[in-house]
């Protein structure tokens, strides 16, 4: 691995480091996700996130699950600097044009801080549950979001659309007002290379990740290779990436905190692995592992009972990383 001080080939950090903060909303009511939120803007996080689901996709699918827009506009009133977003919108639920709609008046309830995040979609039951359309498989719905973006794109620069396309159809489509910020970013998950890391390479302002450095170092590789045929500079695109990390005194008190959570939760696959716990040092020593790699943008995920040592600890732990980036 390179130093501290270096760059991996290709790597240059015009991004500065930032850290966001993510809450899954199941489980949980909305005083004490409001008042967690709260504190994680007053500790310092840069964004702000809610995930996107109609179901608990993580333990019972009956589980309580808060709806993300609605959520997210209502965060947009009672916060005042941290920009904020869906981490990230499934493409599958909402027609392009009223996810531009939904994206426009949040920029406007926030004072002009959202980042759209968008995703495919992948979680079949509640597409079932709510007859949802979740199409042939995860290529098409992976096609679906090719389509959507470019359009939504296009509405939130303030052209009127029209356009007979494979999946959406526009006839005059408009959003107005415009949006407060005179480019609302886009923000796209996923890393697969043959659909979804094009994509990011053409009109993403932020691609959202999950993986070690190792995994994400090698997507990041193949995200430069659209670039160059894109004719895009790669680096305009800001990296971020989904972390579990908990701090604590001791990482044998953290360890103890994150087994709670695991069986509370039961998060999937590999979305259960604590990346650290331990002191904020300890933290920022494990995060810088990812900033080597270009992803400066960690954003640490939470689950209720609200971590708030952890999520007190936001702004120590940027500025910590940010000494070693």
């Amino acid at each position: 691995m390179p130093t501290p001080d270096q760059a991996p080939a290709g790597v240059t950090p015009r991004h500065p480091v930032r850290i966001g903060a993510a809450f899954w909303v199941q489980r949980t009511d909305w005083p004490s996700l409001r008042d967690a939120v709260g504190a994680a803007g007053a500790a310092g996080a840069d964004d702000l996130w809610i995930d996107d689901h109609l179901l608990s996709d993580e333990a019972a699918r009956d589980d309580p699950k808060l709806e993300g827009w609605s959520t997210l506009a209502a965060l947009a009133a009672v916060t005042t600097r941290a920009r904020l977003g869906l981490l990230v919108a499934a493409n599958t639920f909402r027609n392009p044009g009223l996810t531009a709609k939904l994206a426009t008046t949040v920029d406007h309830v926030s004072g002009g801080r959202l980042i759209l995040g968008l995703g495919g979609g992948w979680f079949e039951d509640e597409h079932r549950a709510f007859g949802l359309d979740f199409g042939s498989g995860f290529g098409e719905r992976l096609d679906r979001l090719a389509e959507a973006v470019p359009l939504i794109r296009r509405l939130l620069d303030g052209e009127r659309v029209t356009v007979a396309g494979r999946f959406y159809d526009f006839r005059d489509a408009i959003v107005s007002p415009r949006p407060v910020q005179a480019r609302l970013p886009i923000l796209i998950g996923g890393s697969g290379p043959t659909k979804t890391l094009p994509l990011v390479a053409r009109l993403a302002d932020l691609w959202n990740a999950y993986g070690s450095p190792d995994s994400l170092a090698a997507s990041d590789a193949i995200l430069r290779g659209h670039c160059t045929t894109a004719g895009r500079d790669p680096d305009d695109i800001e990296r971020t990436v989904n972390l579990n990390v908990v701090v604590r005194s001791t990482a044998a008190a953290a360890a103890r905190v994150w087994e709670s959570y695991v069986a509370e939760h039961r998060p999937r696959g590999g979305e259960g692995r604590l990346l650290v716990g331990g002191p904020v040092e300890a933290v920022a020593e494990a995060l810088a592992e990812y900033a080597r790699v270009g992803f400066r943008h960690p954003i640490l995920i939470f689950r209720s009972p609200w971590d708030l040592e952890t999520i007190s600890a936001l702004g120590a732990i940027r500025e910590a990383l940010a000494g070693r980036s």
